[in-house]
């Protein structure tokens, strides 16, 4: 069952795995200060779609800036908001 912590954990993970340093992660955290450029964000918003299975799609990213805003796109998306 997703809930907004497993969604943020996933997140967080994920932007690990793209090489961002976990200590660096929180929602107020700028995607630019994070260096996740747009095929970041292409491999995130996939991610999400696959294995979270929300419906997310890569234009919803567009003008997201920050973690928090990436974190309730997917709230929004999974139907927890």
């Amino acid at each position: 069952m997703l809930d907004h912590a497993a969604i943020e954990k996933f997140v967080n993970d994920a932007l690990v795995e793209l090489g961002v340093d976990e200590a660096d992660v929180s929602p107020d955290a700028a995607l630019d200060d994070l260096e996740i450029d747009s095929l970041d964000t292409v491999e995130l918003a996939q991610a999400i779609r696959k294995d979270l299975k929300i419906p997310v799609k890569m234009k919803d990213f567009d003008g997201l800036d920050t973690v928090g805003q990436i974190l309730r796109l997917c709230y929004e998306k999974a139907g927890l908001e």
